[in-house]
């Protein structure tokens, strides 16, 4: 009986998956679909359009580095730091306890996915214990008649049941953080990625002073076409 429990469980998350699952490797499906069964909450959101270039923001999604550094120079807050790993994968820090790993297990035009491990520090989010969670999020992304627009998808399974149960509770406000954040995320990205595009001189000298090796040669590289 138990045998056929777990199957039909199984069976139910297949039917109710999004069909970008059947694309990943085993491994990463695997994950995934552990994710989704252990999630505490699940959203959609759609981000405005901005403008500025589809092709300008593949090139900073694919260099975290770079778009770390032109994050902190813009002063936008939290001040990340992004590291990339051998393995592809990269990690952002905040250093204030905020930390976040990403793997990106699948990748067409217009659409990316990964999973994310992240922790927050005891205090970072205002509870008095460390929160780890991990995340599987569908990205896609087009350039409509009026810019750069994304819609996002993501399913959070935290490490905490206690905070999950919370979480489930004020559902609402959570989305509504998490829609702001995006929207904040995205927006910010675009504005400097439009900036760099339009006077790539400017930034080039903040970038100089920041010290990040890496990531001015990745920006002469991009912007300057070097």
């Amino acid at each position: 009986m138990q045998a056929q429990l777990f199957a039909l469980l199984a069976l139910a998350l297949q039917a109710q998956s999004p069909a970008f699952l059947a694309q990943l490797r085993p491994a990463a499906r695997e994950e995934a679909l552990d994710i989704m069964k252990r999630a505490d909450f699940a959203f959609e959101t759609r981000t405005q359009p901005k403008h500025v270039r589809l092709a300008t923001m593949e090139k900073l999604f694919d260099h975290p580095r770079l778009g770390a550094a032109m994050w902190r120079q813009c002063k936008f807050v939290p001040g990340f730091y992004a590291f990339t790993h051998p393995d592809g994968a990269w990690s952002v820090d905040d250093t204030r306890g905020l930390k976040g790993t990403l793997r990106l297990v699948y990748q067409r035009p217009g659409h990316r996915v990964y999973l994310v491990e992240g922790v927050a520090e005891r205090g970072r989010l205002k509870v008095p214990i460390p929160v780890g969670a991990r995340m599987l999020t569908s990205y896609r992304y087009w350039e409509g008649k009026n810019g750069f627009e994304s819609s996002l998808q993501t399913w959070t399974a935290l490490n905490s049941a206690v905070l999950g149960v919370l979480a489930r509770t004020i559902r609402g406000y959570i989305k509504g953080r998490q829609d702001e954040f995006i929207v904040y995320i995205n927006g910010n990205i675009a504005t400097f990625g439009e900036f760099a595009d339009l006077n790539p001189e400017d930034f080039h000298g903040v970038l100089k002073r920041d010290g990040d090796v890496m990531a001015l040669r990745e920006f002469e590289t991009i912007f300057q076409r070097r």
